[in-house]
């Protein structure tokens, strides 16, 4: 199917929108478990789940397709679930930025205090020092803070694929065939968080409406998912093929040297800008979802730095660790919630979408399965 000019700027637009939904600080957290179960089983799970992902995330945009209103998750999922629906979609939609909001702060204080001190001896204060900061940013108004998410997704795609280029020759491919089945599942929910970005479903169909632009949503959800994981691959490959199981659990602080500078200063802006974003996502949701306004500052910042500092003090969770819990709990509860929106808008009259995906019961038994197994293998792990 050719595109015209605007299609063709709607396309890359709608792509760069899910691109930069899916890559996050997700992708700090792949190199550790790639490496403590093997890359050949990482590469698995990163092909399995991708195509999962894409799977599930064209059955969403076959029911945002199908229905003439403009929603968000929550929105959809109660025109198709009923107001049970709404509330499951937000618990999973909000325990998700609890749990990246969490990870985050544990990646930035042992960031910063390698990048100062050498050590992550310092982490509890250097995350605690981030969150005053980042959160004096948010309230004193800078909501500007969100829109260099985009361009800071080209700065991560293009270090990544330099630090490729540059370092690929000093892989050790011994490092990459280990294989440890004992941790055979151990990436599963890390890697599924990493490829996490079904709330940007519904902003695509909008950018893409106009012009017959919609025909071109099953594309771009194909190929936001694809870069990422190309991304992700290239990534891993690097840190595993060089440290092989010396990989820390953020893997930018792995590295020592200028090189090493560079790679904390490339998950620091990481972070930095998934969190502000993903902090305003949460602060929006208890103000117009929840309409809690009067409790959002105790909800939005105070309780992640709380929890936070329960979890770094007692050592009771680090980075990977909560990154895989919000990936198998929110990313497979929205997951099974879509499958079942998009069971049921197959049976409600709506307007004819652009493309449709085979589903059927069988099918969302399968996929539903496989993510309440993710629940199981992420605790037994």
């Amino acid at each position: 199917m050719k595109l015209n000019f605007k299609q063709n700027r709607k396309f890359i637009e709608a792509v760069f929108t899910l691109t930069g939904t899916v890559i996050g600080a997700g992708i700090l957290g792949l190199p550790y478990v790639f490496a403590q179960s093997g890359f050949i089983v990482g590469l698995f799970w990163l092909v399995a789940l991708s195509a999962i992902l894409i799977y599930v995330n064209l059955v969403l945009g076959e029911v945002t397709l199908r229905t003439k209103e403009t929603h968000q998750l929550p929105g959809y999922a109660e025109r198709y679930l009923g107001k049970r629906g709404k509330n499951w979609m937000l618990f999973a939609l909000i325990f998700g930025i609890y749990s990246a909001l969490i990870a985050y702060l544990i990646g930035e204080g042992q960031s910063f205090s390698t990048l100062f001190t050498g050590s992550t001896g310092s982490a509890l204060i250097f995350g605690i020092g981030f969150w005053v900061v980042v959160t004096v940013s948010i309230y004193g108004g800078l909501r500007r803070l969100k829109q260099i998410e985009s361009w800071g997704v080209i700065a991560i795609i293009l270090i990544v694929i330099g630090i490729f280029i540059a370092l690929a020759h000093n892989v050790s491919y011994a490092n990459l065939s280990n294989i440890n089945f004992s941790m055979f599942f151990f990436p599963f929910g890390v890697t599924l968080f990493a490829l996490l970005g079904f709330a940007s479903i519904p902003e695509l169909k909008r950018e893409l409406s106009g012009n017959h632009g919609e025909r071109f949503l099953k594309r771009s959800i194909i190929v936001g998912i694809l870069v990422p994981a190309v991304i992700y691959v290239m990534f891993s490959f690097i840190f595993v093929g060089i440290l092989g199981k010396n990989v820390a659990d953020v893997a930018t602080i792995s590295f020592s040297g200028f090189i090493g500078k560079i790679l904390i200063l490339l998950g620091i802006f990481t972070m930095l800008t998934s969190y502000v974003v993903l902090a305003f996502a949460l602060r929006d949701s208890f103000i117009f979802d929840l309409h809690k306004k009067k409790w959002e500052f105790v909800f939005v910042s105070l309780v992640p730095l709380a929890v936070y500092i329960l979890v770094t003090a007692f050592k009771i969770a680090g980075f990977v660790r909560v990154l895989g819990v919000g990936g198998v709990i929110s990313g497979g509860l929205t997951g099974i919630l879509i499958l079942l929106m998009g069971l049921k808008a197959r049976r409600t009259r709506g307007r004819k979408p652009e493309f449709s995906v085979r589903i059927n019961k069988f099918i969302a038994w399968i996929l539903t399965i496989v993510f309440v197994l993710g629940v199981i293998v992420e605790f037994l792990f």
